[in-house]
């Protein structure tokens, strides 16, 4: 499981298109095991496979791969066909064009375009697909998923450059760097634009799965792609889940110290540093993180007593986790948990 939590901005847009079709959004809130009353809290979040689960009963409901929040809709289906005609190509880069291609087929859809620019390469959306606030996260949807497939499908993570978005920055734009793992710049632009950008190297990368991996890919895809964080490529992402498996196997945890992590992973600890460093973030960034997002699925998933969560996560005294807890929040585990519970 996943320990990365989603903001409840996002679960509020991803209702967007099924509320505007008239249809229910409690019955799909509970088949993804949301409590309605959570969408009331600026501060409340679900966990990742809550929102992959919530993304997926709004695709049936709506019959639309893009959640009714495209001028047309996606019918299903069509994004396993999009990844079946790119899947045997000779390289990511031809691959990602066979992708636009097929996608600039379908009349009032995404305006997709691969660009490049001598040693950049760019992967955008540009169009909002829709005139309404909810359009920015489908292409926010777009990019996410772009991302993770193309990093699937190479084995290896694409590190992203940057992320841009040409339009004001949302209340909750402190969660794009997170998402995406690097600096996202929001900006006025005449027309929206959303656009991820890359080393062009990784263009020439050669595809290493075949069709029954992306068989097993579709099962789940592509809501559990936007849900998915982890693809274990990264040093940021390796140290993020040796912590991850260390709360969950450890009872109290004990989350390892800089010097025995570099040790499992074979480097000094001044070489961790570094590529942590390099990669925009440190030890005690990540310990922080994880410990936070497990904090706040324990809450919303389960009734762990809050003193035994605390020292499950780690911290010496339950004192010590309520103020951590009240850092990362603004309010108490207590009172999050009843949030999640209404």
């Amino acid at each position: 499981m996943s320990s990365r939590t989603i903001t409840v901005h996002q679960v509020r847009a991803a209702l967007g298109g099924a509320r505007r079709q008239g249809l229910d959004s409690v019955p799909l809130l509970q088949r993804a095991g949301i409590p309605p009353l959570l969408l009331g809290d600026e501060r409340a979040r679900v966990t990742a496979e809550q929102f992959a689960l919530l993304v997926r009963a709004v695709q049936r409901a709506t019959e639309d791969e893009f959640m009714g929040l495209g001028s047309v809709p996606s019918r299903p289906g069509t994004f396993a066909m999009m990844c079946y005609a790119s899947i045997g190509c000779r390289d990511l880069g031809t691959a990602l064009e066979r992708a636009v291609r097929f996608y600039g087929l379908f009349p009032g859809g995404p305006d997709l375009a691969l660009e490049r620019n001598g040693e950049d390469a760019e992967f955008a959306v540009r169009n909002d697909l829709r005139d309404h606030a909810e359009g920015r996260f489908l292409a926010e949807c777009v990019l996410v998923i772009w991302h993770r497939l193309a990093s699937w499908l190479i084995g290896r993570r694409i590190p992203l450059r940057r992320v841009r978005f040409d339009c004001p920055p949302p209340p909750h734009a402190g969660e794009y760097g997170p998402l995406f793992d690097c600096p996202v710049e929001f900006g006025p632009g005449r027309t929206f634009r959303a656009g991820a950008l890359f080393d062009a190297q990784w263009l020439a990368a050669a595809p290493m799965r075949d069709e029954p991996a992306l068989e097993e890919l579709l099962r789940r895809a592509p809501a559990m792609l936007i849900g998915r964080h982890e693809y274990g490529t990264t040093v940021a992402e390796q140290v993020r889940r040796t912590f991850t498996r260390a709360l969950r196997e450890g009872r109290p945890a004990r989350l390892p110290e800089l010097d025995r992590l570099a040790a499992r992973l074979a480097v000094s600890p001044a070489t961790l540093r570094r590529r942590l460093r390099e990669e925009g973030t440190s030890y005690r960034r990540l310990k922080d993180q994880v410990r936070r997002e497990a904090a706040l699925a324990g809450l919303a998933g389960g009734r762990e007593p809050i003193v035994e969560l605390a020292a499950r996560l780690g911290f010496s005294e339950d004192a010590a986790f309520h103020r951590a807890f009240r850092r990362w929040t603004g309010t108490t585990p207590g009172a999050y948990r009843r949030g999640q519970e209404s």
